[in-house]
């Protein structure tokens, strides 16, 4: 991972004009957590390949990742992200869209560098491809929810398996697909993906709320002054009495209240409801399902601790 991460450091310096290519480097450079990228390499080496030769597919998905970050933070208005502020702020919404749309076609060069043969590199694009258009769609999905009455629990796992999990999930098979494991192989570290996914969305939904600003990195409580129907606000709507209910419906229907008090107000109902306990079995159940889609692999259990370790890690992260 280091030496990817000198690679992003590397990939736009210099590059001109400043004002598209700086916020690139800016955003590349900062302390992500590298999940996708990782999830590339440790699916590569599971199947025996060495993590190094799979770089550019690692880097691929990462780049492709933080190209969704500039523009989910333009739309939802988000001032910090890994605890600086996010690029349309510290430039403007028109660069931070021209720089990310450069950013996703620098990984589609990137996805052409990959050092395989034309079939498996053209089987890896359709992937990423896929996977880019079905974020588009789960992105949709969590702008809709914004203004519509009624959204199930089962509404809102679609939305966050298209705009979280698959990212995740392309991320692992494509490693397997480069590495030439199985299609049985690549369905299961697929599902994996998709499992883990779902439970790190999740955990991201609590950390939102119950989290240090300084650990995780961005503004808490920012999903219930957007309004954001997450599993904590659905979960609480499910399991409301009638005045619990028409506080939560009252606060949801609009932004323009003081923010300090509609966080506190809805936090309240989330705590007497013990949402935040609901929500950790749901995690914990995901987190099963996707260690079992993990024992299909057909490797050794002994090759799969790294896999094993990183989904308790996601489930378990205070960032």
């Amino acid at each position: 991972m280091d030496s990817l991460d000198t690679y992003f450091q590397s990939i736009a310096k210099g590059c001109e004009p400043a004002n598209l290519y700086d916020p690139i480097n800016y955003i590349l450079s900062q302390d992500g957590k590298r999940i996708r990228p990782r999830l590339v390499m440790l699916a590569a080496e599971l199947f025996g390949v060495n993590p190094d030769e799979v770089k550019h597919v690692a880097a691929a998905f990462e780049m492709l990742h933080n190209f969704t970050l500039i523009h989910d933070d333009i739309m939802d208005e988000a001032p910090i992200r890994r605890g600086m502020p996010t690029v349309y702020r510290q430039w403007n919404s028109n660069i931070a869209i021209l720089a990310g749309d450069a950013l996703a076609i620098m990984a589609l060069q990137e996805l052409l560098k990959a050092p395989c043969d034309d079939a498996t590199k053209i089987k890896i694009s359709d992937l990423f491809a896929r996977t880019s258009l079905e974020i588009c769609e789960g992105q949709q999905y969590d702008l809709d929810f914004e203004t519509m009455d009624h959204v199930s629990i089962d509404d809102y796992i679609k939305m966050i398996r298209l705009k979280t999990a698959v990212m995740l999930a392309g991320c692992l098979k494509s490693g397997a697909i480069f590495a030439q494991a199985s299609e049985a192989d690549q369905q299961a570290m697929y599902d994996y993906g998709i499992h883990i996914g779902i439970a790190f969305q999740l955990k991201d939904d609590i950390l939102d709320l119950y989290s240090d600003t300084q650990v995780f990195g961005k503004m808490t409580g920012g999903d219930i002054k957007e309004n954001k129907k997450t599993y904590l606000y659905l979960t609480a709507l499910k399991d409301a009495d009638a005045q619990q209910r028409q506080t939560l419906l009252h606060y949801f229907s609009s932004t323009d209240f003081d923010q300090e008090q509609k966080i506190q107000a809805v936090k309240d109902i989330y705590e007497s409801l013990k949402v935040k306990e609901k929500t950790e079995q749901a995690i914990n159940l995901y987190a099963a399902k996707a260690l079992s889609s993990l024992q299909a692999v057909s490797v050794s259990e002994d090759r799969k601790n790294k896999l094993y370790e990183l989904a308790n890690t996601l489930v378990s992260r205070d960032k």
